[in-house]
């Protein structure tokens, strides 16, 4: 889920894709959904990575292949991004066009991809991926995180129009959980225990909305961070005390399944909880709420942070450039990635049809849903702090097991604190080349 590049452009980054893939090449044969998935002939083959568009990819696919005459198919796998590529790679059978994440252009790409620098979308978004002065990943749509609400549930109890804007600060925002309290709603908040929610989105703004991340994190690996001491840490976790205090599972956190809390949101049960724009492909399987929109997480903070989401591009595509795929298939996947962006069928199909928010300042089309509004919105008005895109692979995984811990009161902040420090001490990071 996501980078604006002033982290998506840092030309000091080193590569370390040789490593990563050596590493995994040993992995046997994974097949795509379907058969026959490789880049021969004159197909275009496209590997996505985002599960929840896949049925709306294939129809696109073959809406496209019908009226330019172009082979186009779409595949799927449950495997870890780099490890599948590397694996088609190793059968010499690449995909022509691959959806992969940021850190994965920074590991793959300059072993793997064409530089796009010359293609007419560069101009129109500011979230392409560059490496040493060259455009290898292509933006698929804009994603970002932060306090999820429901509006109708608020004003049901409170009986005022919700303005997000009015509940900047934690105290702001505390006032109001107790208005809801008090007006009936018991438990106004819910909290996602998923470990990547918890430590792949949560903790990781400690880190983003740092003045400096790149430096924060060294400090972090060098020991020289005392996180108790640290005010930004301190604010978004005095933050998500608040949402555990007030989570409608708070005698089983840890036991809350992520479909009934999002369930309880968009039906206006609870009125807030910790997400992203991504959230809606689970909230809209409910009864819900068109009234809703993702806010700043409030924060006791003079920074500036409690006025912007945490986000920007999301999901990259990159063109295959190795001899398994041939010229004629470069130019076919390069006219696809330009119709995608530029072209009215294209650009309704991120809006409408996947209900993505685009990445291109030329897409005007309308977005579809209200989270998805609500990013454009901050984005539109350069209110997004840029994705941090270089996170360890078992970031989200060891630190998320802390932050479970945290949110089931079996640790306590200090205790939680010297588990990230730690953590740091020993953590490379992903695509970096440290």
């Amino acid at each position: 889920m996501n980078a604006s590049n002033s982290l998506g452009n840092p030309t000091s980054w080193k590569r370390w894709g040789g490593a990563i893939l050596s590493a995994v090449m040993a992995v046997g044969m994974l097949s795509a959904c379907g058969s026959g998935s490789g880049s021969s002939g004159d197909k275009i083959t496209i590997f996505n990575s985002k599960s929840e568009i896949q049925s709306q990819m294939e129809d696109m696919a073959k809406q496209y292949s019908k009226e330019k005459g172009v082979d186009v198919e779409v595949y799927m796998s449950a495997d870890p991004v780099t490890t599948h590529l590397s694996t088609k790679y190793a059968s010499n059978d690449p995909y022509t066009i691959s959806m992969v994440d940021a850190k994965d252009v920074y590991t793959l790409a300059k072993d793997h991809a064409i530089d796009l620098s010359d293609q007419p979308w560069v101009k129109d978004t500011k979230y392409a991926l560059s490496i040493d002065g060259k455009t290898y990943g292509f933006p698929v749509c804009v994603e970002a995180r932060g306090l999820i609400y429901n509006a109708d549930a608020i004003k049901k109890v409170t009986g005022k129009d919700f303005n997000p804007d009015d509940y900047k600060t934690l105290d702001e925002f505390k006032s109001l959980i107790q208005e809801l309290k008090d007006g009936g709603m018991k438990s106004p908040t819910g909290v996602m225990k998923e470990d990547w929610s918890l430590a792949a989105h949560f903790l990781p703004q400690v880190y983003e909305e740092q003045k400096d991340p790149e430096a924060f994190i060294k400090d972090l690996q060098a020991g020289k961070v005392d996180l108790t001491s640290d005010a930004k840490f301190n604010a978004l976790m005095d933050t998500f005390d608040v949402l555990k205090k007030n989570n409608y599972a708070a005698g089983s956190a840890i036991s809350a399944e992520r479909e009934v809390t999002e369930q309880n949101l968009a039906e206006g049960k609870i009125a807030f909880m910790f997400g992203g724009n991504w959230d809606w492909s689970v909230l809209n399987q409910y009864d819900y709420s068109k009234n809703m929109g993702i806010m700043p997480v409030p924060q006791n903070t003079d920074d500036g942070s409690n006025d912007k989401l945490v986000g920007g591009g999301s999901k990259f595509f990159f063109i295959d450039s190795s001899k398994n795929t041939s010229d004629k298939q470069r130019k076919e996947a390069k006219a696809f990635l330009t119709w995608l962006a530029d072209s009215k069928e294209g650009q309704t199909f991120i809006t409408k049809d996947a209900s993505l928010v685009p990445a291109f300042t030329n897409n005007t089309q309308p977005v579809a849903d209200p989270l998805g509004v609500s990013v454009k919105k901050y984005a539109d008005a350069d209110k997004l702090i840029p994705n941090f895109n270089f996170l360890p692979d078992d970031h989200y995984t060891k630190l998320g097991a802390d932050f479970q811990k945290y949110l089931a009161n079996q640790e306590d902040r200090g205790q939680f604190a010297k588990a990230i420090e730690t953590y740091w001490k020993t953590a490379k990071l992903s695509g970096s080349g440290e």
